[in-house]
């Protein structure tokens, strides 16, 4: 297999905060606790150990058996949850949504980062331990971005009435999502692992909570891989203190509203990923998934007939506490409260929002964690590969969008010059001359020069253009292949990682798919990976 690597910058299609942050930048220092490098984990685990407690580790574990009841886990993922209970043991962690069938690739590259960094910490700190685990964000209820996956350019979507946290929906109507995939996949041995796959996940259990601790154990269990359903009574009791401050001091609001100025006041490049509500908690009911506001006096759940007094409000939380579930402002504060975790690993967006967090886990006095950018990655086949190789495309260029990639080539591979660049740099030199002229002579004139400067550069802009589109119908054939190639590397013009399903893959490349990427995938590396694997 062979490794290319471009910087996240080079690649387009990640943020100046992103970038910043992978570069180091010293204007971001205060927005993050310690930046994700080997030797900054000893300081991290040092922190961690003095505010998790003995009591919260063997709840974790506990819950953790409970959950994994009726599920054939490995004996490294029973190990796991077993020491966790452990004061040495730490997680590495990652979340994502219930998508169907795992969603786009990058699912895969998240867990496969966390196992990762684990065994290298494990190796670098052999006195701890480090499990690596999967948070199912089974509170969600954006159900329309879950209910599909991506299978041949083709979207694989469920159709159902949906509302509440998706994780208790019920799979009801996939057997029709599994007629219409059955038929896309064909035959062949990949093909009826596929369909066992999915068939075992989710025509074999009641919900989707379940149905996709199934599905990811079955893709993972062998490398020790812990998931958690966090929507539980007996965690979420640990998480009373901060319910209550939330609801009767709105900590979250006020903290993240000053570090988004902060950020804001950094670069005008830096966007703010989400914006605090006064609450930032939901009310879980059967079906209902609703914001929590405070009107006139009483504390309310909207859309409902639901309201309490603020004493009937907290006897609610203590009575009650898994009714009461954390939106994306307060889910992260959530998680380091019930897990031993020392590293969060996500997307740039993600990384982007637990920015927005650091001065809020300041106030309420809970260690913040190291952030890790998630692996990124290109899957290409070597014959792939060597029709790039031909058509003189380097690693960068196919990272170009398609119109700027097409220019580029067909002025690379043409027989006459159509870059006009040095002539437009000439009459700029003429028309400084001629602006002298003007001023020397009569000021009024000046504006009749600029007219002439502008007319002119825009005579050579559609000059060049021209010859341009003459050349591309020229050289139709190399621009058919370029387009062809990029659109199979970069379905609808985004990274494959945020389109493609690992279904797509493991057709071609079966059991061999998943240790491929773990032994190819380094955590800590920061850059992006563009794979060739073997035909």
């Amino acid at each position: 297999m062979q490794k290319d690597y471009l910087t996240f910058q080079e690649t387009g299609y990640f943020s100046s905060l992103i970038c910043d942050y992978v570069n180091q930048k010293s204007e971001l220092d205060t927005f993050y606790n310690r930046f994700p490098s080997l030797e900054n984990f000893e300081k991290q685990i040092e922190e961690k150990t003095t505010t998790f407690s003995q009591d919260s580790r063997t709840v974790l574990s506990s819950v953790l058996k409970r959950q994994y009841k009726n599920v054939e886990m490995s004996s490294l993922t029973l190990q796991n949850i077993e020491v966790l209970q452990a004061q040495n043991t730490f997680t590495i962690t990652t979340g994502h949504q219930l998508n169907l069938f795992t969603g786009p690739l990058y699912f895969l590259y998240k867990i496969i980062s966390v196992i990762n960094l684990s065994r290298r910490l494990k190796v670098a700190y052999p006195k701890h331990n480090f499990v690596p685990v999967y948070w199912m964000a089974t509170e969600d209820h954006d159900f329309e971005e879950i209910n599909y996956f991506n299978f041949n350019g083709k979207k694989i979507r469920w159709h159902k009435d949906a509302s509440g946290a998706v994780g208790a929906l019920y799979t009801d109507g996939l057997d029709d999502v599994f007629q219409v995939f059955s038929e896309e996949l064909g035959g062949g041995k990949n093909a009826e692992t596929l369909k066992r796959l999915f068939q075992s996940a989710y025509l074999n259990h009641d919900n989707l909570s379940e149905a996709t601790r199934f599905l990811a154990n079955q893709l993972f269990a062998d490398y020790g891989l812990v998931i958690i359903n966090a929507n539980d009574a007996d965690l979420k009791k640990q998480f009373i203190p901060f319910i209550e401050d939330e609801l009767l001091n709105q900590t979250s609001s006020k903290k993240v509203t000053e570090t988004n100025k902060g950020l804001e006041a950094l670069s005008n490049d830096y966007k703010i990923q989400v914006n605090p509500r006064a609450i930032n908690l939901f009310y879980l009911g059967k079906n209902v998934r609703e914001r929590i506001v405070f009107e006139n006096d009483r504390y309310q759940v909207l859309n409902t007939n639901v309201s309490w007094s603020r004493e009937s409000l907290l006897k609610e939380v203590h009575d009650y506490p898994e009714r009461f579930s954390p939106n994306v402002i307060m889910r992260p504060l959530y998680q380091e409260v019930i897990l031993p975790n020392i590293c969060y690993i996500g997307g740039g967006g993600e990384i982007a929002y637990w920015f927005q967090l650091k001065a809020y886990f300041n106030e309420v006095k809970v260690p913040f964690p190291i952030l890790l950018l998630r692996n990124s990655v290109l899957i290409k086949t070597t014959k792939q590969h060597d029709k790039l190789t031909n058509l003189g495309i380097s690693t960068a260029e196919i990272f170009l969008k398609k119109h700027s990639l097409i220019n580029k080539k067909v002025r690379d591979i043409s027989n006459i010059d159509i870059d006009f660049s040095k002539q437009k740099t000439y009459l700029k030199q003429q028309f400084e001359d001629l602006y002298t002229v003007a001023q020397d002579t009569d000021r009024s004139f000046l504006g009749a020069v600029q007219a002439q400067e502008i007319k002119q550069l825009k005579g050579l802009d559609n000059l060049e253009k021209r010859l341009l589109k003459a050349q591309k119908r020229k050289l139709s054939d190399e621009v058919k292949r370029i387009t062809v190639i990029q659109n199979e590397l970069f379905p609808n013009q985004s990274l494959q990682e945020r389109n493609t399903n690992f279904s797509q893959f493991y057709l071609e490349y079966g059991e061999e798919l998943i240790p491929c990427l773990i032994e190819s995938l380094d955590p800590l590396k920061l850059q992006f990976l563009v794979l060739t694997m073997p035909d």
